[in-house]
């Protein structure tokens, strides 16, 4: 088994095929959304390929270590960005072609119209450190 991420970008990403921003969804057309979302992670919570996953505010900061004995420096939120990540969720799968076959899917949530969206979604394998040797 392998953990990937899956990244939904709201602005930053390649355009997707209906490309009308959320803002500009009905209640209803938000409503299905969310719930293609909770359906899909159910679907993957029964087969155990689920790990977590959740939608993200679109405010937020920069944070850095400045020096022993100083405040963190924060930057921002920063409304105007270029990319935001609108959510997140991370699986379990056999294989990359497993995940690929579910952010294919993940993408095809409905949006504005009905209509599915066909974003395009940054999947992201997790980084595994090679086994440590011990004598």
């Amino acid at each position: 088994m392998a953990k990937y991420l899956l990244l939904k970008h709201y602005r930053g990403g390649p355009a997707a095929v209906n490309d009308v921003p959320m803002e500009k969804w009905t209640p209803e057309e938000i409503s299905a959304h969310i719930k293609y979302m909770n359906d899909f992670a159910a679907r993957l919570e029964e087969s155990g390929e689920f790990v977590s996953g959740d939608a993200l505010a679109p405010e937020g900061a920069w944070v850095r270590y400045d020096g022993e004995g100083r405040p963190p420096v924060t930057d921002g939120p920063f409304p105007e960005t270029k990319d935001l990540i609108a959510g997140w969720m991370i699986i379990d799968v056999d294989s990359y072609e497993r995940a690929v076959e579910l952010a294919g899917e993940l993408s095809a949530a409905p949006g504005a119209g009905g209509k599915p969206i066909h974003e395009w979604l940054e999947l992201r394998p997790f980084l595994h450190m090679p086994p440590t040797v011990t004598e």
